[in-house]
């Protein structure tokens, strides 16, 4: 059965090497055989100082081969016989004995032997490939070998307990990181497997049916659909791992406990920004301006990693696969067997390739024939027993060394990028322009408040001061005048002559006075007057020099007033120059949009003319070419772990193991348990296991634990106890059934479910179980576990309720049962016509064999001619491309009298043969 790995792969494939790994750990390749691996990517580092055009190099694919060393099974059984491989690592060579005196040599670029460490693997088959995709060229790294010969532990180990058994995924990974620039370089993954011919996302489950997607115009394929993840460091690809590995697909076969159902693929995805290229815009007069600087575009390269690790090659006699493992065996052979014909028709240079045979070839396209710079590693074993695997292997690297890859470099402008920064300088600069428009603004109108006032307030204290002096003057003349007519009486009172006029005529004398003579003043009053004239002229001339400086005062004011004016002049002037300097920059603006603009047309007409170019030259070859694999890496466990299982079984002694099931370490629980599950799976321990009370344990581990590796594992062990009719009914007086059927209704986990259903399915073929499974709820959760649409769950329901039809048929041809069937009352019958005719093949031919049963009982034939099973029995009857079910239904159709009333009531005519059979 097919699981869900959960992580165990890597650890399995570990068990393989982890006697030698630690002896080998010292051995580092020599100073000579780094410059001959330096020397191998002479070419990708040249093609760095290359121009921006596609640059294309010849590259063959390299293949290298590691041999695994014997595990303790192998140990065992051949400890009599040699190795049927002899290596040659200095010459590069490998020989395969045909026999003992004879043997084939075959000529690797690499032979690495059994103690070869996994650092001296990656630098010698994965670094290369590493350096031109941190260059700007398509790599791929793949593993190609039988099952159980070290595939996952060459690629994907994580080294969690030991750091120098990192795989390849990990140790490319780390180079990249340290090679990439956090600021300007990016670095994403997906992850994904092919499993049955359907792409599904590990890193989201349930993304189960992704859609390969082909460029019309350069054939690329691309996973849109696939999650990428950009990865910062180490510890999240780590993690990412991790989560990608717990949704993998393994199975326990004969020749590995943890055996890969699906190809699966790792694809890094690497962008980085080329430093030192001058792509800046010049003028029209040939010189470089600060602002032509700007529009100097980023150059960036974008490459790929892909990462495969193939499912392993197995033969069906030797794996003991079947059921649902012998359908996932066929869709892997399928898809090697594609992926063998493409290589062959690469290497003999055939005019047609078949990649449209499998998703795998149609992934591969890019790794095999195209651009990308591939490197393939292929396992062996050195056991004599797998001779015909070894060879086969060994000849697929050999067809491999003969296909040749055009490596190309694109590089191309980051326009985007350009376009970004360009906006956000726009922006700027247009912020800055409004921030000094409005503080030029504001300094104006602050000045001009400042000079209005300040001039207001002069003209107020002058025209005050004015009118001050006005009325001081117009008091003090009013008081001289006053004066002089007061002294002007008292002398006309005191000669009693006629009143004297201030204002003299010319002539001095009023005219009556004419006839008398004057009386002449005293020199004292004329000397009085006279000093009374000259203080009055001393008070006019102090007014007349106040005016005069109230005057001078007034011209300083004004003065003051008109350099206040030429303040607010050069302000002014200064405000248009600012408007000059506005209008240059929106022109300057103007004009770097439509230098921008220019540079975008004559990039795209460029790019038109360059494709142009490119497909008149290439158009012969395309059809030939294999473009872009999406890469898949496959976890494989090691054969070890059966041979470490039995080890260990012999050693510690099964009570000491079962008693592990009760410690408080969650792990060792998990281990514990999953050892029980392995020695559950041969039928000669598990009579060994229920006398020394392993199928009480696993029930109470049902019961009481809440982990769901456990559940998984515990129900997958339970269900091949159940294969044996005395397990089966120790399981039933335990209490398994309502146990299994609780576990149903609470889990929503695929794999448990698939576990918990077999257990089930199996105590369904029991004849004694029949009353009890409906009583304690066996048949209600075999039919709610429908819910779950996973295949494998509804293939083991399918399974449980064709056997338990078969069990009712039988009871009903005994005339132990009368009434209807069970699976009836339940409400199976829908569901069951809705499947009949299902896509999955063990779905269908389960369901066919329960509806035939089901048929042969008289009681039951209403119900199933109301839901429409009648049809389906028909159609089973003509279509069915199994003999005994296609039999079995013209004989239930032939022989129940309700099925031949309706067929009569509805005028079809059912002959003794498929012929005969008329509307």
């Amino acid at each position: 059965m097919s699981t869900r790995n959960g992580g165990s792969a890597s650890r399995a494939g570990a068990t393989k090497f982890e006697n030698y790994s630690n002896s080998t750990s010292k051995f580092s390749p020599s100073s000579s055989l780094k410059s001959k691996l330096h020397h191998s990517t002479t070419a990708a580092s040249s093609l760095r100082r290359g121009s921006r055009d596609y640059s294309t190099i010849s590259g063959r694919v390299r293949v290298a081969v590691r041999l695994r060393p014997r595990n303790s099974e192998e140990m065992i059984a051949d400890a009599d016989f040699a190795d049927c491989v002899e290596l040659q690592p200095e010459l590069k060579r490998l020989k395969l004995q045909k026999n003992n005196w004879d043997s084939d040599t075959y000529e690797f670029d690499e032979v690495l032997t059994e103690y070869a460490s996994q650092k001296r693997v990656y630098e010698v088959v994965a670094k290369p490939v590493v350096e031109s995709v941190l260059d700007g060229y398509n790599g791929t790294v793949m593993a190609y070998g039988q099952t159980g010969t070290g595939k996952t532990y060459t690629l994907g180990r994580l080294g969690e307990e030991d750091a120098a058994g990192r795989g390849i995924m990990l140790r490319a990974m780390e180079d990249i990181l340290e090679e990439v620039s956090p600021e300007n370089d990016s670095v994403s993954v997906s992850y994904y497997q092919l499993y049955m011919e359907t792409i599904q996302d590990l890193l989201n489950p349930s993304n189960d049916n992704i859609t390969i997607v082909e460029d019309p115009k350069n054939g690329d394929v691309s996973l849109p659909g696939a999650t990428l993840v950009q990865i910062r460091d180490h510890k999240s690809f780590m993690e990412l791992l991790q989560l990608g590995e717990a949704h993998r697909f393994a199975t326990n076969t004969k020749l590995n406990t943890e055996s890969s159902r699906s190809h699966a693929i790792l694809m890094i995805h690497v962008k980085r920004s080329v430093k030192g290229k001058d792509s800046s815009v010049s003028t029209e007069n040939g010189n470089r301006t600060p602002i032509s600087k700007t529009l100097k575009p980023p150059v960036i390269r974008r490459s790929k990693l892909v990462i495969v690790d193939l499912a392993g090659s197995e033969r069906i006699d030797k794996s003991g696969s079947e059921g649902h493992t012998l359908e996932e065996a066929k869709y892997i052979n399928l898809s090697l067997s594609a992926l063998g014909k493409c290589i062959n028709a690469l290497a003999e240079n055939s005019a047609h390739v078949p990649v449209r045979d499998s998703k795998l070839t149609r992934l591969l396209r890019d790794s095999f024939g195209g651009t990308a710079r591939t490197s393939l590693v292929i396992t062996i074993g050195p056991s004599p027993r797998h001779r015909g695997e070894t060879s086969s292997t060994i000849s697929f690297g050999q067809r491999a060394m003969k296909v040749e890859n055009m490596v190309k470099l694109k590089e191309e402008f980051d326009y985007k990028s350009l376009s970004r920064r360009l906006e956000m300088q726009l922006d700027k600069l247009t912020a800055e322009h409004e921030r000094q428009q409005k503080a030029f603004d504001d300094e104006i109108e602050r000045i001009t408040l400042d000079g209005q006032k300040h001039i207001a307030g002069v003209e107020q204290n002058y025209s005050d001061a004015l009118e001050k002096q006005k009325l001081k003057c117009q008091k003090d003349y009013a008081e001289s005048l006053k004066r002089l007519e007061k002294q002007s009486a008292v002398k006309q009172e005191k000669y009693g002559q006629q009143k004297v006029n201030v204002g003299l005529s010319d002539y001095g004398i009023d005219q009556k006075s004419k006839s008398q003579p004057p009386v002449l003043p005293s020199s004292d009053e004329v000397t009085e007057l006279m000093q009374k004239l000259k203080n009055e002229i001393l008070l006019r001339n102090a007014a007349e020099a106040e005016v005069d400086n109230l005057n001078k005062q007034l011209i300083q004011w004004k003065n003051m007033e008109a350099a206040r004016n030429s303040e607010i002049l050069k302000l002014g002037k200064r405000l248009e120059d600012e408007e000059c300097e506005k209008a240059k920059l929106e022109e300057e603006i103007k004009m770097l949009q439509s230098q921008l603009l220019q540079i975008s047309f004559e990039a795209d007409q460029s790019r038109r003319n360059l494709d142009k170019r490119l497909s008149g030259q290439a158009a012969s070859s395309l059809d030939s070419l294999i473009p872009q694999a999406k890469h898949q890496q496959l976890r494989e466990p090691a054969d070890g772990d059966k041979a470490s299982v039995v080890k260990l079984f012999e050693q510690v002694g099964l009570h000491k193991i079962l008693s592990l099931l009760q410690s408080d370490d969650a792990d060792v629980r998990i281990h514990a348990v999953k050892v029980v599950a392995n020695l559950a799976a041969e039928e000669s321990n598990q009579e060994k296991i229920v006398q020394a009370g392993g199928l009480t344990s696993l029930l109470e581990l049902l019961r009481s634990s809440n982990d769901e590796t456990i559940h998984r594992v515990a129900a997958g062990a339970i269900a091949n106890l159940a294969m044996n009719e005395t397990n089966q009914e120790l399981i039933m007086a335990q209490g398994g059934i309502s146990l299994l059927s609780l576990k149903a209704t609470k889990t929503e986990d695929p794999q448990t479910l698939r576990m918990v259903a077999g257990a089930i399915a199996n105590l369904c073929g029991n004849d004694k179980l029949q009353v009890k499974l409906r009583g304690e709820g066996g048949i209600r959760a075999l039919v709610e576990m429908v819910r779950c649409r996973h295949p494998d769950v509804l293939a083991q329901v399918a399974r449980g309720m064709a056997n338990f039809a078969k069990c009712e048929s039988r009871a009903s041809t005994q005339g132990t049962k009368t009434g209807r069937s069970v699976l009836i009352e339940e409400g199976a019958l829908p569901w069951i016509v809705q499947n009949a005719n299902n896509d999955a093949s063990p779905i269908r031919r389960h369901i066919e064999l329960a509806l035939c049963h089901l048929a042969q009982h008289e009681v039951n034939a209403r119900d199933m001619i109301h839901v429409g099973a009648l049809w389906e029995l028909v159609r089973i009857s003509r279509d069915c491309s199994r003999e005994d079910i296609r039999v079995l239904a013209q004989r239930t159709l032939k022989s129940t009298s309700g099925f031949q009333a309706e067929l009569k009531r509805l005028r079809v005519d059912y002959g003794l043969s498929n012929e005969e059979c008329t509307w």
